[in-house]
């Protein structure tokens, strides 16, 4: 019986030695497509989020950022289809900011740096209209200085001036704003970029100018200024007249109850009606010796006596000569019936006017006024010990409940001629938070950018492993379980060979030995049967030896 011999396992060189030309090619293309794949996924890994910088940028601006981005090393890249340039989203912020110091972007409109290049020799029509773009692309760069305005274009239409009242024009302008995603105006800012395009330009009003944002929604009001009605001032007006008030409610009332243990809540009716009215008053006739007198007029006529005499004519219309006293005094008689005579024909009038004594007051009520309040209160019950330590709730008395009223009603201004209303309630408050439903995980910004994250370098992890476990290692598998094959079949035909000498070897020695047996059990036959021959052969051998 023979031992088996192992034979040891070939070496990686040995087994990459024993390879047939065609699967040492194949076995470098594999080794090469791992490499390159494993490449790839570095680099895939390694390569940054890039996010938008600018977008709907000029030629001009385009250039001049892109040129900044080069001398600063940052890469970056456009986006397909869209026009935007992006760079690596950790490096926005700082972009942006290094960019604005620069000056850049300069915008796609042109300001009155459009007047810089005027030549010699323009039109008057080229000249107002370069004028008419300066002022525009001014406009616009003012309003792009909002936070939420991403770009703005304005459009003026200004008529030409004319010298007749009846043909002159008012200017009007078109406003057309690209917002940030995300972002509106409210309506204070968009009736700020009225006013700043309106008092640019001359003669125009804020009812002139149009704004839309890039959906093509209106935010300007048309409405007109004379119409009364509720503007966001008047809103705010309204909630701050009812916080005042709440403030001063719970004001009073947290001392007595607690922190937390109160609520009110007001409902302010405001008048915003503008009311102008003029009133004339006169008072009663007053005594005359105390009105003051505006006019008078006296008026004598004598009637029946005419004391002018001589014949009508030139003469008669001369003016009278002065008095001179009579020579010869007449009878006492005469005078007295002349007198009489005079007396009763004279006729007097007189008129007299006096001041009227009136009033007349013009009042402008004031815009705001309050028409009626409106109060809500609501308080807990009273918090107690009892004698055990344990707390208990207890409501106020109907007194505590009269006593609060009062302080409310004093703190509110409480005017029962102008409509106002309290009404109080006291119950025990419900301290049980209502908990809100969490956000599911997946559902959760970060845990999403955490989830891609890991899922992208699990793809690479998982990309690798399989290269490494299921392509090279079985390749590198086959490969030397084919060579191991190989070398126990060279080893096993080897030792086919070396068991057939063997075996020829054996069959030899055991036939020798077979006649040996056979020879020596003659011999002992012979010597029993002829002892002579056996001593005459053994005799011959030993005296050959000597």
């Amino acid at each position: 019986m023979t031992d088996t011999v192992k034979t040891p396992a070939p070496s990686i060189m040995q087994t990459l030695l024993g390879l047939s030309s065609q699967q040492k090619m194949g076995l470098m293309v594999a080794i090469a497509a791992t490499i390159a794949v494993l490449v790839g996924l570095w680099m895939w890994g390694q390569t940054p989020d890039y996010r938008v910088l600018y977008s709907n940028l000029s030629d001009r601006d385009g250039g001049a950022i892109i040129e900044s981005l080069q001398q600063q090393n940052i890469p970056y890249k456009f986006a397909e289809g869209g026009g935007a340039l992006l760079v690596p989203s950790n490096l926005v912020h700082e972009v942006r900011l290094r960019l604005a110091s620069q000056g850049l972007p300069k915008g796609g409109t042109v300001g009155f740096e459009l007047m810089e290049s005027q030549k010699f020799g323009t039109s008057q029509f080229l000249e107002q209209v370069n004028y008419q773009r300066a002022l525009e692309g001014e406009l616009a760069r003012s309003m792009q200085t909002l936070d939420a305005v991403a770009n703005a274009r304005v459009h003026l239409a200004i008529p030409k001036p004319s010298v007749f009242v009846k043909e002159q024009q008012k200017p009007s302008a078109s406003v057309v704003l690209a917002l940030h995603p995300g972002r509106t105006l409210d309506p204070g800012q968009v009736n700020g970029i009225v006013h700043l395009v309106s008092s640019s330009i001359p003669n125009m009003s804020a009812q002139n100018v149009t704004i839309l944002d890039q959906n093509g929604n209106m935010l300007s009001s048309t409405r007109d200024p004379n119409e009364q009605s509720m503007d966001a001032t008047q809103l705010k007006y309204v909630r701050d007249i009812e916080q005042d008030y709440i403030k001063r409610i719970e004001a009073i009332l947290i001392p007595i109850t607690g922190q937390q243990n109160v609520k009110a809540q007001v409902t302010a009716n405001i008048d915003f009606s503008q009311v102008e009215q003029t009133a004339e008053t006169y008072r009663p006739n007053q005594k005359p010796d105390s009105a003051a007198v505006r006019s008078s007029q006296t008026k004598e006529a004598l009637n029946g006596i005419n004391n002018t005499g001589g014949v009508p004519g030139a003469l008669t219309n001369q003016p009278p000569v002065p008095a001179t006293a009579p020579i010869v005094k007449p009878a006492n008689g005469a005078t007295a019936s002349a007198s009489a005579a005079s007396a009763a024909n004279t006729l007097k009038e007189a008129t007299m006017n006096y001041e009227v004594d009136r009033t007349i007051q013009h009042t402008k009520l004031p815009v705001g006024n309050i028409r009626r309040l409106s109060v809500a209160v609501v308080m807990n019950n009273r918090n107690s010990v009892d004698k055990s330590g344990k707390p208990t709730s207890k409501p106020y008395t109907d007194a505590e409940k009269a006593q609060i009223i009062a302080l409310v009603k004093d703190a509110m201004g409480f005017d029962a001629k102008r409509g106002d209303t309290l009404n109080l309630l006291n119950s025990a408050f419900n301290n049980d938070q209502e908990t809100l439903p969490e956000v599911p995980f997946w559902k959760d910004t970060e845990n999403v950018e955490l989830a891609k994250e890991a899922l992208k370098y699990l793809l690479i992890a998982g990309t690798v492993g399989f290269l490494l476990f299921g392509v090279i290692r079985p390749s590198f598998r086959n490969i030397a379980a084919q060579a191991a094959a190989r070398a126990e079949a060279e080893a096993a035909e080897a030792e086919l060979h070396s068991g057939e000498d063997g075996g020829n070897m054996a069959n030899e020695k055991l036939h020798a030995e077979n006649s040996f047996e056979k020879n020596l059990q003659l011999a002992k036959q012979l010597t029993k049967d002829d002892p002579k021959i056996v001593a005459s052969v053994v005799k011959e051998w030993v005296n050959k030896d000597e």
